[in-house]
């Protein structure tokens, strides 16, 4: 890629001055330039270092509890069939922009063409409201399971839990599909420079040359629908928790019942509380700096975080972790014995 992005027009013998205008501002951009975290070439490598060192503790974190659960059939009931399918989230979450970023970092290089952009926006998008509305349905299990423990097992059946994933993973796609659409659709006349290190709706919004009206109406309502209608969920959800928990006679009886919810709800306040600030705060360059480590936060630190929560908070996953563990080195040691 060059230093400079790619600028195409239609072609037309002998044009007018007239002409030459308008096909200009009807360019389109197929490059764009990521500005990044920082332009200081020695604080780029240290960055570099520590995205590699939380990415990797990301990937082994996810795909250990995911891989524990799958195996663990002690482990196969919803609440922990949707943990799986929370670290599978974070996994691919985290996967959608930290690899890009530090190759960026690396390379000192941000270009990032119009394809690739748009890509990492759809699965950036996805993977985050698919977070969003898992959490939402794992705070419906734990009402189900606390407020109706006696219809349990009536309620969230295997095939419930099945639709409620499903259901998860689609509304995430259509919302990140029409998203991305609506993005791109837009006209992007000369000005390649996103101020960001990922190819977020905002950044890109402030970066177009279109009207923006109908873009940011769209962001507030996905926000509204999924964002709002899984934290109403979650607020209910442990508003009847809370009610039930209280009516228990022993001290002891509440702090075991209420110590199911809370890795979830430690992991549900720190994902909500950076989206929030990230999404709600005036849109002025003054807070583009907060922005971008508000992102860094609920890309990379919260995927991080959440295997570390749960598998500490977790006296079911920790049990199972030793002797899935144990059987990955007996493998690997019988491989090196017949190598």
């Amino acid at each position: 890629m060059g230093s400079s992005p790619e600028v195409r027009g239609e072609k037309r013998s002998h044009p007018s001055s007239r002409e030459v205008t308008d096909l200009r501002n009807h360019s389109t951009v197929s490059t764009f330039l990521l500005m990044g975290l920082t332009q200081d070439p020695h604080l780029q490598l240290v960055l570099f270092y520590i995205f590699l060192l939380m990415y990797l503790v990301t990937v082994v974190g996810n795909a250990g509890i995911y891989l524990v659960i799958h195996f663990s059939p002690s482990l196969h009931t919803p609440m922990y069939i949707f943990l799986s399918h929370l670290s599978f989230i974070d996994l691919c979450y985290a996967s959608s922009t930290v690899p890009t970023t530090m190759n960026n970092l690396i390379r000192h290089k941000g270009y990032i063409s119009r394809f690739g952009c748009a890509m990492q926006l759809f699965m950036f998008s996805s993977f985050g409201s698919t977070e969003c509305l898992l959490f939402g349905v794992m705070a419906y299990d734990r009402y189900v399971a606390i407020c109706n423990p006696l219809h349990y097992e009536t309620i969230m059946t295997v095939q419930t839990c099945s639709i409620l994933i499903a259901a998860s993973y689609s509304a995430a796609v259509v919302q990140a599909a029409i998203q991305t659409g609506f993005t791109f659709s837009l006209s992007f006349c000369g000005a390649n420079t996103i101020n960001h290190f990922i190819c977020d709706a905002l950044p890109l919004l402030r970066l177009s040359c279109s009207t923006t009206f109908l873009n940011e109406l769209l962001i507030s309502i996905c926000a509204t629908v999924i964002g709002g209608g899984s934290l109403v969920l979650i607020l209910m959800s442990y508003i009847y928790i809370v009610a039930t928990v209280v009516r228990i006679p022993t001290s002891q009886g509440k702090k075991r019942t209420f110590s199911t919810c809370a890795s979830h709800l430690v992991c549900v306040t720190l994902f909500y509380g950076t989206v929030l600030f990230n999404y709600l705060h005036p849109a002025s360059g003054h807070f583009i700096g907060q922005e971008i480590v508000s992102s860094v936060f609920f890309t990379i630190v919260i995927p991080m975080l959440n295997p570390i929560i749960y598998s500490l908070r977790n006296k079911e996953v920790r049990r199972n972790m030793c002797p899935f563990f144990s059987k990955i080195k007996h493998c690997i040691c019988i491989g090196f014995i017949f190598s």
